[in-house]
């Protein structure tokens, strides 16, 4: 049984070593993220990362895992900004307002899926324009949904969450873990080695 993920965030990749997995192997699927006409946030997150994990090839044995994080302000879906005109757009609609994060996971082994949505509350403070400027020169929102990162320097502009830490960091550990043991993953492997 090999375990692969489904990703190239290093943070997922961070994440799995505190449940005391390494991956076997690393394959982030290509698909296309759209959202569908009319598809709301925690649908769209569940789909694509149901779709992402379908697209990874693997033995019947093997064991994948995929996530999707999407930040949510009420129905509109804040995606992976284009540029830096397009993140400071999303920063200032997240300022001084609470918005959600989703973060979906999938493991799938077999024709056998395990899936679970994890929403949590973020409060982004009033930004004034030398934080934003500061920011966006910093290039942390490159390739983060919302335009941020909460463990990356913009984690000073969140004064309050309600939820899963690590699933706003890209990966819920204590739904992860339950999905890997259910797939037969045996996880902190290095303590027991």
């Amino acid at each position: 049984m090999a375990f692969i993920l489904g990703s190239g965030s290093p943070r997922r990749l961070e994440l799995l070593a505190q449940l005391g997995i390494t991956p076997d192997d690393i394959c982030p699927p290509d698909i296309d993220e759209s959202p569908l006409k009319g598809e709301l946030p925690r649908a769209y997150c569940a789909r694509v990362t149901r779709e992402k994990v379908a697209a990874v090839p693997a033995q019947d044995s093997d064991v994948v895992l995929c996530a999707d994080t999407t930040v949510a302000l009420g129905r509109r879906i804040l995606g992976k900004p284009a540029d830096a005109g397009q993140a400071a757009e999303f920063l200032l609609t997240l300022a001084g307002r609470r918005h959600q994060v989703i973060t979906a996971v999938a493991v799938r082994r077999g024709d056998q899926l395990w899936q679970r949505a994890v929403v949590s509350q973020v409060k982004m403070k009033r930004l004034s324009d030398v934080e934003l400027n500061a920011y966006l020169a910093s290039n942390d929102w490159k390739g983060k949904a919302g335009g941020y990162a909460i463990q990356g320097p913009a984690g000073a502009f969140i004064p309050w969450i309600s939820g899963s830490f690590t699933g706003i960091v890209g990966l819920p550990l204590a739904e992860t873990a339950n999905l890997l043991l259910a797939a037969g993953c045996t996880l902190y492997k290095e303590a027991t080695a």
